[in-house]
């Protein structure tokens, strides 16, 4: 019974000192969260988990783990806030993965992300084909601003009496130059059909071509990027 009464004790003061570092420190929602304060979270419930249980650990040194924690995340805080020369190295700096419709395949690779992983993103935000994208910021929290081309805005059909648009998403058919035989039989179109696609475009072999994606309705598109422009051929 006194075991459950010291736990009961621990628990209840790693309660309350978390809610007053939450009070501190301000509210985040999770999808604004840095990697600092992924962290600091991880840290925190570890210095909790870690004491809770351990009956050599006082509970006053919970206390004094998280008071000092605390003190640590509000100067570091404090110091960003008030140096802001100082944000961009602690907490790093956005990040443009499409800049004016061109994909900047450096940027993907330093951030360990592929085609794949950006197109999932782009879902997130309602944008199904990269052809719509003018720009495209991966933030500091690891989330996807998005800004549309002009023709993909927000303007509805309804603003100008026009009848439904049956939308189809795009379908990858190249990704770092292999093509995705997959999506080719699912279109029901076969690798000479691509071939011939990509001559049409301008395009040589498809090793050369970083995306391309097939949408019903508008044809194919092959991403350009910003170190070089599709790589056409002459």
């Amino acid at each position: 019974m006194a075991d459950l009464l010291y736990i009961s004790v621990k628990l209840l003061t790693g309660f309350i000192g978390l809610w007053l570092m939450t009070r501190l420190l301000g509210k985040k929602e999770i999808a604004q969260l840095t990697p600092f304060d992924f962290i600091s979270s991880l840290m925190l419930s570890e210095i909790v988990g870690n004491t809770v249980y351990d009956k050599e650990v006082h509970f006053s040194r919970l206390l004094y783990a998280l008071a000092f924690w605390a003190l640590l995340s509000f100067t570091l805080e404090k110091v960003t806030y008030k140096f802001k020369t100082l944000r961009r190295p602690l907490d790093g700096s956005p990040v443009l993965l499409i800049e004016d419709g061109k994909v900047n395949v450096r940027q993907m690779h330093r951030n360990n992300m592929d085609f794949e992983q950006l197109q999932m993103m782009l879902r997130q935000r309602d944008v199904f084909s990269i052809r719509e994208v003018a720009y495209a910021l991966l933030e500091t929290n690891g989330g996807l601003s998005v800004l549309k081309k002009s023709g993909y805005d927000q303007v509805t059909r309804e603003d100008f009496d026009l009848p439904e648009k049956e939308q189809h998403p795009g379908a990858g058919l190249i990704e770092d130059g292999e093509i995705q035989k997959e999506q080719l039989l699912l279109l029901g179109k076969d690798e000479l059909w691509l071939r011939k696609e990509l001559i049409n475009k301008g395009y040589g072999d498809a090793e050369n071509v970083l995306y391309a994606e097939w949408r019903t309705g508008e044809g194919l598109y092959v991403a350009e990027t910003a170190e070089h422009e599709g790589r056409r051929s002459r």
